[in-house]
């Protein structure tokens, strides 16, 4: 099992710039692709951002210029590094793992977790 913590969330006025981390623990062979998504209550939880655990990486079209992900495969840690804030990404957001339970698996587990706020003020 993987337990996945967000942290780096918070208040900020538009324009402004926040980093989320979310650090992998517990049992696992291998973190494959990890990313964020992000939900407001009402609505469906939109992915952000995804990156593989080679560095490839893909960002939501509302998104791109601004957000930055990326990870630290030694820390088992993925960051989402975002900037020039607007209101509309106020949402919580959550982190997610694709992860090998065993080196004999044949298929991904995911974990997800608990999500972090994140609010923009005009």
């Amino acid at each position: 099992q993987v337990q996945l913590v967000e942290s780096g969330g918070g208040l900020v006025q538009a324009g402004g710039s926040l980093r989320l981390s979310c650090a992998a623990s517990g049992s696992f062979f291998r973190l494959n692709t990890m990313g964020w998504h992000r939900q407001v209550p009402g609505k469906e939880r939109e992915a952000v951002a995804s990156i593989t655990s080679t560095g490839a990486t893909n960002l939501a079209d509302s998104v791109k210029g601004r957000f930055t992900i990326s990870r630290d495969n030694a820390k088992n840690t993925v960051y989402l590094q975002m900037s020039s804030l607007k209101p509309e990404d106020t949402a919580d957001y959550f982190c997610y793992a694709e992860y090998r339970r065993m080196y004999y698996s044949t298929s991904n587990s995911m974990a997800w977790g608990q999500g972090t706020q994140v609010t923009v003020s005009s």
